[in-house]
């Protein structure tokens, strides 16, 4: 999993403009399209894990809730063989109390760490999807610009770079250059604004679930179920 989330990384911080630079130096948008289909691959293996997590996840919640109904039921049974006095059996139960609270506390502890990896996923998948959809978009204009180059008869010095193009004094390539540099400047920022949208959606889900859990807790203490 590690490893998957270092190669998403990679490929999220990847200079977008120096992708394009390579495309316009060689004549061809093979670079860029080997960083799409690198995309696509990893997002297909994050949409796996993601799965793959988050059923991990819920099956430990699962889990969780089991030994957490089993905890309340030895904690009656113990009040109960105190109150009959059976001292013996009062203390058996007392140490299963004991080694099933340790079990929920493992569980516990393994959740927070399979959620903390589940949002990583999520996180990542998001960035990823933006900027693979702003290779996408920019992938036609690039092609465009790469023809209309050839068209000029310019190709040498068109193709040196992208900051070459914006300086030769060609209107209408350097409009277009100028707008792929605009547009992926936008998306990067957008990619991010997503990104932390996402981040503050699920920190306000995971709040909410807890305090959920303790206004729970207190209606079983107050005899309040239902």
């Amino acid at each position: 999993m590690a490893n998957l989330l270092e190669k998403v990384s990679t490929l999220i911080s990847a200079n977008l403009h120096a992708l394009v630079d390579q495309a316009l130096k060689s004549n061809s948008p093979a670079v860029i399209d080997q960083y799409i289909r690198q995309v696509e691959d990893n997002l297909e293996d994050l949409e796996d894990a993601a799965a793959t997590v988050g059923g991990e996840v819920r099956s430990l919640r699962r889990k969780m809730g089991e030994y957490d109904q089993k905890a309340e039921e030895l904690d009656k049974a113990i009040d109960a063989f105190l109150l009959e006095g059976n001292e013996e059996y009062a203390t058996a139960t007392q140490s299963k109390l004991n080694s099933n609270q340790r079990l929920i506390e493992t569980y516990r502890e393994q959740t927070e760490r399979q959620q903390e990896e589940y949002q990583k996923i999520l996180n990542a998948k998001v960035k990823l999807e933006a900027r693979l959809q702003t290779m996408k978009q920019e992938r036609a204009e690039l092609m465009a610009l790469l023809e209309l180059a050839k068209s000029k008869e310019t190709t040498v010095k068109a193709m040196k770079s992208l900051d070459d193009l914006m300086g030769v004094g060609d209107s209408d390539i350097s409009r277009i250059a100028e707008s792929i540099y605009g547009r992926l400047d936008k998306a990067s920022v957008a990619s991010e604004i997503r990104a932390a949208s996402l981040d503050e959606q699920m920190d306000r889900v995971l709040e909410r679930s807890a305090i959920n859990n303790q206004l729970a807790e207190r209606r079983k203490k107050l005899g309040m179920d239902e």
